[in-house]
């Protein structure tokens, strides 16, 4: 099967960049600057369709589905990469929002050729995490037609549920097939097709923006502040100190003794010193009530 790279931007060569090999160093790092200057305009024309994708994605983790993030080569990487992220982040389970590489652990570390030309291992890899239709599938790949993603979102289509596509090309394959496409379109790259550069970047701020904005709707953010943090080493324990002072104004002894009181719940911490409310599971109740939204809790008191 030919592939007719022709017909894609990302694949294009870069009238910008022809004499890269030619500069000096400083002009080949202004040449790249410069095109990457580009990608947050790009993403820019796209907020429309990511802020849909985070509703979608944060009503369907509150309906108990997951959010999983399905690509090849460095499309999967960046999606493991901010999967692997949530957990420390917000405190979420390894569980809810998940990465999946083409070619598997492997190729995560190193290429796996011929890993992205399976439909059926897409879909496969969905059937061996109990894919269904409460969760939501994330499909990336600049090219917009990697056969692996593909076969995943039309599996993950023919179960019901919701598929997200990030691509780099106007009118891809991909795009077609998904209920809501992203398509962020950052023209070609410095060295001809190395999609990891403007392509990659764009897909990981388009990523950094669908779980953090998912997680903050979810109420795992109070103000700008990560409350659901979990404190699992000296800095994150530090962490979780400052923001209880951040969120209440409370000195840093104070802070240490409610959450030596919490068991460092950072969240629970917060709404009993705003709430004023003592009673430790009377706060965690509170709180469970309003599915963990601080502001909502402490609307809920008064």
């Amino acid at each position: 099967m030919s592939i007719d790279l022709k017909t894609m931007t990302t694949e294009e060569r870069n009238p910008n960049s022809l004499g890269i090999d030619n500069l000096s160093t400083i002009d080949m790092m202004k040449t790249i600057n410069a095109e990457d200057k580009k990608v947050a305009l790009a993403v820019e024309k796209e907020l429309e369709n990511i802020a849909k994708t985070v509703d979608i994605i944060a009503e369907q983790l509150s309906l108990g589905g997951r959010l999983i993030y399905i690509g090849a080569g460095t499309s999967g990487r960046l999606g493991i990469l901010d999967a692997s992220e949530c957990p420390p982040t917000y405190g979420t389970d390894p569980s809810l929002v998940q990465g999946l590489i083409a070619g598997g652990e492997e190729a995560i570390f190193k290429a796996v050729e011929g890993a992205e030309d399976s439909e059926e291992d897409g879909e496969n890899d969905l059937v061996a995490i109990g894919f269904n239709e409460k969760d939501v599938l994330v499909g990336i790949a600049a090219s917009g037609r990697t056969p692996y993603v593909i076969g995943a979102m039309n599996y993950a289509n023919s179960i019901g549920a919701k598929t997200i596509s990030i691509s780099c090309n106007s009118e891809s394959k991909m795009s077609k097939l998904a209920t809501l496409s992203i398509t962020i379109v950052v023209g070609p790259e410095v060295v001809t097709g190395s999609t990891r550069m403007k392509a990659g970047t764009a897909q990981k701020m388009v990523l950094n923006m669908l779980s953090t904005g998912a997680m903050i709707k979810l109420g795992k953010v109070y103000e700008n502040l990560m409350v659901d943090v979990s404190a699992t080493n000296l800095k994150l324990v530090e962490r979780a100190k400052r923001i209880v002072m951040e969120a209440t104004s409370v000195s840093r002894e104070e802070a240490e003794e409610y959450l030596v009181l919490t068991d460092y719940d950072v969240k629970l911490t917060i709404f009993m010193i705003l709430s004023q409310i003592s009673d430790k599971k009377s706060a965690k109740d509170i709180l469970e009530k309003n599915k963990g939204h601080i502001r909502k809790a402490i609307e809920d008191i008064h």
